[in-house]
């Protein structure tokens, strides 16, 4: 353990060697010699490591990206345009589709007769044990409520009556016990 804690001593104590003054002055040397904008690279034959200069990303303005983006406009007003240009069909009016009931004698008699009943359950409520009117068998109170349809039909003229309406049933079950 000892080994390890004297190589961090060494290590701690290491520093970076200062530059040459022979660097500081080649440093000085290009940059005095560049043009803003240039780089620093000299001839392919010379041995200078010196990057480019960091400068600011100009704007570059493009016709491509410019011919293209009008190119895409003028298509989608095209589009539109014709879409717009499109004639509308033209739909009858409903009282011309539909017949008009005729009122007589005959059909006055003509009765409506029950064609179905249609009961959904959308909702049953579990409301836990009661006794009712002091039984000693407990019974579990059960709340349901539903939509009942009825559909009345004229078999002479075709007519059909509906009529749709909620209903709430609360039933009491008995519970039995093992």
């Amino acid at each position: 353990m000892n080994d390890f804690s004297e190589i961090e001593d060494k290590l701690r104590k290491l520093r970076p060697v200062p530059p040459s003054a022979d660097l500081m002055t080649r440093v000085e040397r290009a940059l005095a010699e560049a043009r803003p904008g240039e780089s620093l690279h000299r001839e392919k034959g010379s041995t200078s490591t010196a990057g480019v200069l960091p400068r600011e990303r100009r704007f570059h303005f493009s016709w491509v990206s410019l011919g293209l983006g009008l190119a895409a406009a003028a298509a989608l007003v095209l589009f539109a345009r014709f879409q717009l240009e499109r004639p509308v069909k033209k739909t009858p009016a409903l009282a011309s589709i539909t017949p008009m009931p005729q009122f007589s004698s005959t059909n006055s008699t003509a009765q409506f007769v029950p064609a179905g009943l249609t009961q959904v359950v959308y909702h049953t409520r579990d409301e836990g044990l009661h006794f009712p009117n002091n039984s000693e068998q407990p019974m579990r109170r059960v709340r349901s409520h539903t939509r009942e349809t009825l559909r009345w039909r004229n078999p002479t003229t075709g007519a059909s009556l509906r009529i749709s309406y909620p209903s709430e049933e609360v039933s009491l079950v008995p519970v039995t016990g093992q």
